[in-house]
């Protein structure tokens, strides 16, 4: 029988991760959003700055929130679920902001953003995935009743 002294409950079963069953797909989306976010940003940035930098930095923004996202549901644990509840938290705070600027004043992003027009540009997803991420955590959260 592995010895499991000394280890936390994480070690334990690695299994019970928040990047697991549904947190899968929640895994996998970021992961595709990490490399669109920064890969757009990064071209932008290195070669049309000078034309929109707010709408560049903000998706470069984005682009690094996903990857944190991205990390901490592949990590799992308690330590790693808090800082994707918080990520998520800011990503929703974001979308709902740049969402709402880019409807209010269209001017002041002369390019489109990851989060403009609440991600409409990505089908929403933008909006729906910190939504159903802060949903998924605060579940992962909760203690696993056992039958």
């Amino acid at each position: 029988m592995p010895e499991t002294a000394g280890r936390t409950t994480e070690q334990a079963a690695p299994d019970k991760g928040i990047g697991r069953g549904p947190g899968r797909l929640l895994l996998s989306l970021y992961g595709v959003f990490t490399v669109a976010a920064l890969s757009r940003a990064i071209v932008q940035i290195a070669l049309q700055f000078d034309e929109a930098p707010l709408a560049y930095l903000l998706s470069l923004l984005a682009g690094i929130v996903y990857a944190v996202i991205t990390v901490a549901l592949w990590r799992g644990g308690e330590s790693a679920r808090k800082v994707a509840l918080v990520s998520c938290a800011l990503e929703l705070i974001g979308v709902l902001t740049v969402g709402t600027l880019t409807l209010v004043d269209s001017s002041a992003f002369p390019d489109q953003t990851v989060w403009s027009d609440y991600g409409m540009g990505y089908l929403f997803l933008p909006l729906v995935i910190p939504v159903s991420g802060l949903l998924w955590l605060r579940r992962a959260a909760q203690p696993q009743r056992t039958s």
